[in-house]
């Protein structure tokens, strides 16, 4: 496996990197619009920091169906926090949950470093963006769907197969475009263009996707197929479950980890890698 670099830091192999949820959306599925506003948005960043993460992903519409919000509304919601939070944390690594070029061309200018592509490479500008700047790239398996929608009744031959080979391709890519290579990683992009069973799969399968060599992401917090899997449970009770699909994807390998709860992530990581060693 290869060294993740991000804003000069390193990532080794067997080491694990979180990756704090910071949504600047009024209607987001987890917190509800509790850090929409602009000092409440910088108060979690803060906190995310303070309970260990290692990259803060900062998103500015919400991913399931909603209203509308335009490329200048995005960029007004998420830019100058991502610029105060450059300047606060100098050490962070800065994320931005985005798949629009116009918008990842601001954020990158603000002092991000690196884009996460959820939707899966529909904006195929994305990668040049994160080639100008030198920045990192996350590639990740969506189902080839739109934006914001939820396919009914998708169906894959194999879905471990085509994350793989969806993702990887995107990788490739973006080297072609000039993306650095130890800059990119590859993400399975659970319940996006996905079922339950889908997602467990994946989950189960994980250790194929970190046998490609590039760096794995996981984002599974408080997500769908947990709260389906534990018998229909509500968002606000699905964190065992995500603690626990965590430590089953770290122990495949996986290496940045989505989450909400950054100190609890980071404590069940911790066991994890001990039990490892």
């Amino acid at each position: 496996m290869t060294i993740l670099r991000l804003r000069g830091r390193e990532f080794r192999p067997g080491e694990f990197a979180i990756m704090a949820v910071v949504n600047r959306t009024p209607d987001s599925f987890f917190d509800r619009g509790r850090t929409y506003g602009f000092a409440a948005a910088l108060e979690a960043v803060d906190g995310a920091v303070a309970g260990g993460a290692d990259i803060v992903d900062i998103g500015g519409v919400k991913a399931g169906p909603g209203d509308e919000v335009d490329p200048a509304e995005e960029i007004r919601r998420v830019a100058d926090l991502v610029a105060e939070v450059r300047r606060r944390h100098p050490r962070l690594v800065v994320s931005v949950d985005t798949w629009r070029a116009e918008v990842a061309e601001v954020v990158a200018e603000a002092g991000a470093d690196l884009l996460n592509d959820t939707w899966g490479g529909v904006d195929p500008e994305l990668a040049g963006v994160a080639a100008k700047h030198g920045i990192g790239l996350v590639c990740a398996h969506a189902g080839r769907v739109t934006p914001r929608t939820r396919p009914h009744r998708i169906a894959y031959a194999d879905v471990v197969a085509d994350v793989i080979g969806y993702t990887v391709d995107l990788a490739e890519r973006a080297v072609a475009a000039g993306v650095p290579r130890e800059s990119i990683l590859i993400d399975p992009a659970h319940d996006f263009g996905k079922n339950t069973w889908h997602s467990l799969e994946v989950s189960r399968r994980l250790d194929e996707m970190v046998a490609t060599g590039w760096p794995v992401l996981v984002a599974v917090s408080n997500k769908d197929f947990v709260g389906e899997t534990l018998g229909g449970l509500p968002v606000d009770e699905r964190h065992a479950g995500t603690m626990a699909t965590l430590a089953v994807s770290a122990w495949q390998g996986a290496r940045v980890f989505r989450v909400h709860d950054a100190a609890s992530a980071r404590a069940a990581l911790a066991t994890v890698g001990r039990l490892r060693r």
